[in-house]
């Protein structure tokens, strides 16, 4: 039985459709059994529609800014702080890398300017990048498509693509494993997808398709719930059920353990936090 004791793909009220506070998903994941939480809030105008796309407002994502202040261990979980960006272009641009910011969060002007996305992510530990709005997408080609997600994975926070198996983005699953292989990033199997979809539906076969294609050209995966309430962190029935059945391998699973999840974050390039 595939074991999974992380869950790095949870939100809280800060994304508005979501319904929980941090410390109740900390104590959801406690009680769950995980050994690491990672709060992945939304990056995107789905929250702010006003969002000037040329200057950005930093006090509409202030929520990013002063997350240093979480503790990394709380009631024994491990806690990290991450970021769910929309991927925005077909060169895999995600949400606020187009977004001056010249203001703080107090109106005075900033020193430097610099992008809403380098803002915002700048305490963050990594990033799962995900399409929500996929008009942009509209009449692109396959190759364009696969183009958007390599370039999602080039990014340098960037450590998971989510939910692509639910996007109705289609694109060249080998080549974009292949290269989430290359470069030690994660795919995601999110148990979400999986479990309001239905088993029937299209978004089951192309999450196993992912899946399958990820065990043979040894791609990690990150199991997550994308948890949008706290009852719901920690439990990935579907998708590891899913994962059961096509015969995923374990070491595979970089969610299987707080020090498998670190470990699969340095070998991506990205800083460990000390904890």
């Amino acid at each position: 039985m595939l074991k999974n004791r992380c869950d790095v793909h949870t939100h809280t009220l800060y994304s508005r459709h979501a319904y929980s506070t941090v410390r109740e998903n900390v104590l959801a994941a406690r009680d769950a059994g995980l050994e690491l939480l990672g709060v992945a809030d939304h990056f995107s105008d789905m929250l702010f529609p006003s969002t000037d796309l040329v200057h950005g407002n930093l006090r509409d994502y202030q929520h990013f800014i002063n997350m240093r202040v979480w503790p990394r261990s709380w009631e024994g979980v491990t806690l990290l702080r991450g970021m769910e960006a929309d991927i925005r272009g077909l060169k895999g641009e995600l949400f606020g890398q187009g977004i001056e910011v010249a203001e703080d969060i107090t109106g005075r002007p900033v020193r430097r300017v610099s992008t809403l996305y380098d803002r915002a992510s700048a305490g963050c530990d990594y990033v799962v990048a995900s399409v929500h709005y996929k008009n942009f997408a509209d009449g692109a080609s396959i190759a364009q498509t696969t183009e958007m997600y390599l370039g999602a994975l080039a990014q340098p926070k960037v450590l998971v693509l989510g939910h692509t198996g639910r996007a109705g983005v289609p694109f060249d699953v080998r080549e974009v494993v292949g290269e989430a292989a290359r470069l030690g990033k994660l795919i995601e199997i999110n148990e979400h997808s999986l479990d309001t979809r239905g088993r029937e539906g299209r978004t089951w076969e192309s999450c196993a398709e992912i899946a399958r294609t990820c065990a043979e050209l040894g791609c990690q995966v990150a199991v997550n719930t994308d948890a949008h309430v706290c009852c719901d962190v920690g439990r990935f029935p579907t998708a590891l059920s899913m994962l059961e059945e096509i015969g995923f391998p374990q070491e595979l699973v970089a969610t299987r353990s707080a020090e498998a999840f670190l470990g699969a974050m340095a070998g991506a390039g990205l800083d460990v936090p000390g904890l």
